[in-house]
């Protein structure tokens, strides 16, 4: 995928428009138009915003904006009632990113290009140009600034070619937020422990994972470096309260009774327990027993996630699962007999070789267990996946069979009682839909609102976290990356805990 920018330096705009329509296409800038392959130029020029696609060396659909600015103006434009809110209309691509340039002029030469692509290649497109990872906090914004639910309709389809259904699933998203975030503690902040080991290794995964068998014998000097990272952040969050603390990875149930037992006694001992909510990703079945259930439970665990992904047999082994729907039923019922009364279970829809038929077995099976949330996932292509790799082996789902199986999920889980809480989407999704936590009454998981809406400090231990810390001073937030491989990790801990204690400085 080729593109051309003139009069503007727009790139991060450009390249998220180019992925919605020419997914898992390397982005390459030049100055001319290639005689080969498809070009997107976008061009600024006395008020006119042009976007237009190339094929081949061959102009093959262009639209033009016009505006009053000539220029990218510094300054954004800004509601003059709540001076640090950017006005909803005029923000390109959901808000997600800060930018020094005119927001509406951006958003046109956004537009300009999402109607040539889109005319180019007739594909549906249900949340239109809005490009961001967080769909609902535009909506937010537009809460807080008086908009109704009709009028932030007509803004979003109007401005952004969105969908209503998008738009009335990012409002019920942003309400369900507002009520969460109201319980955020003055001061307090939230951690995240990085477990990096797994049975295996699944085809579309591409976190930060080992897999188990291979890297036993590192487990203890890996607890080791973790347990110093912990308890430095532990010195530098002294007197904050914790309000949720989310262990994940990898699958931290992966490791022996032991050395789970000895992750849990360090959190604690380091940080006490959290004011809010502690989730422990359980996630692959075959990593649950009884014992590891018990040890879980003596630290109030008061949160975890057990993950079928789907109840096929075929499918899990196709995506490099050793467990079975069985297993994964088992599972469950272990969990429910040892006391655990907050269970999240997640799905993926559009798993190589699944039909919508599938997929709703897969969500009347999860009905009929009753867990207290799930999370519904659609598959995304993700780079560094073993299933980009090798992405022409296997059949994927298409648009609208993906479509009508979220529309079954949304159904399935409001007969569940459920509705949605948090929302979030990434690059290179099939079909460019999203990703929806959905849950019961009360059941919300405060720290899977906060990492998306980056309203407090999250403080990231282990190889491969990240920690999301917010510089009030500056009004931005300051991510601090721990190197992903474990050797790494292990070799530079010291250099890792300096760039966090920098950042208080």
């Amino acid at each position: 995928m080729y593109a051309i920018l003139q009069g503007h330096s727009c790139v991060y705009d450009i390249q998220a428009i180019t992925q919605i329509f020419f997914p898992n296409e390397k982005f390459t800038q030049v100055n001319a138009v290639p005689d080969q392959g498809v070009t997107a130029l976008s061009r600024l020029e006395n008020g006119e915003c042009l976007g237009q696609v190339y094929v081949d060396g061959v102009l093959r659909e262009s639209h033009s904006m016009f505006t009053d600015a000539i220029g990218l103006d510094p300054k954004p434009k800004l509601d003059p009632k709540n001076p640090r809110a950017v006005i909803p209309a005029a923000v390109p691509g959901g808000g997600d990113h800060d930018y020094d340039h005119d927001h509406e002029l951006r958003r046109k030469l956004m537009m300009s290009l999402f109607i040539a692509c889109k005319a180019y290649t007739g594909l549906k497109t249900p949340w239109g140009a809005l490009t961001g990872v967080r769909p609902s906090k535009m909506a937010r914004l537009m809460l807080a600034q008086g908009f109704s639910r009709a009028q932030m309709v007509r803004a979003l389809e109007k401005n952004y070619w969105t969908h209503p259904d998008k738009v009335h699933l990012s409002i019920d998203v942003a309400l369900a937020e507002e009520k969460i975030l109201a319980r955020q503690l003055a001061d307090a902040f939230s951690l995240y422990i990085g477990v990096p080991f797994c049975p295996t290794r699944c085809l579309y995964c591409s976190f930060v994972s080992y897999p188990f068998e291979k890297n036993a014998d590192r487990i203890d000097a890996y607890l080791t470096v973790l347990k110093k990272e912990l308890a430095a952040v532990a010195r530098f969050t002294r007197g904050r309260p914790l309000q949720s603390l989310y262990i994940g990875g990898g699958t931290p149930t992966a490791l022996p009774e032991k050395y789970l037992d000895e992750l849990l006694a360090a959190a604690i001992e380091y940080f006490g327990r959290p004011v809010s909510e502690f989730s422990v990703e359980a996630g692959r079945p075959d990593t649950i027993t009884r014992e590891k259930l018990r040890i879980l439970k003596s630290y109030a665990v008061s949160r975890i996630s057990i993950n079928p992904q789907s109840l096929h047999d075929e499918t899990l082994a196709r995506i490099g699962r050793r467990h079975t729907a069985e297993d994964c039923l088992r599972a469950f019922t272990l969990a429910r007999d040892e006391g655990f009364d907050d269970i999240n279970m997640d799905v993926i829809l559009g798993l190589p070789g699944e039909t919508k038929d599938h997929a709703a077995e897969t969500l009347a099976g999860i009905g009929r267990l009753r867990p207290e949330s799930v999370t519904v996932h659609t598959l995304t292509i993700k780079r560094a996946s073993l299933l980009r790799e090798t992405l022409a082996s296997y059949p994927l789902a298409e648009m609208d069979a993906l479509e009508e199986m979220l529309c079954d999920s949304r159904e399935k889980c409001r007969e569940m009682g459920m509705a949605p809480y948090y929302m979030y989407r990434q690059k290179n999704m099939l079909g460019n839909f999203e990703n929806v936590g959905y849950c019961l009454p009360d059941r919300e998981s405060f720290y899977n609102v906060v990492i998306m809406e980056e309203t407090q400090d999250i403080w990231a231990v282990g190889a491969g976290a990240v920690s999301k810390l917010l510089d009030k001073s500056a009004d931005r937030i300051t991510r601090i990356f721990n190197v992903k491989s474990l050797d790494d990790y292990m070799g530079r801990i010291d250099e890792m805990i300096r760039r966090k204690e920098e950042f208080l400085c």
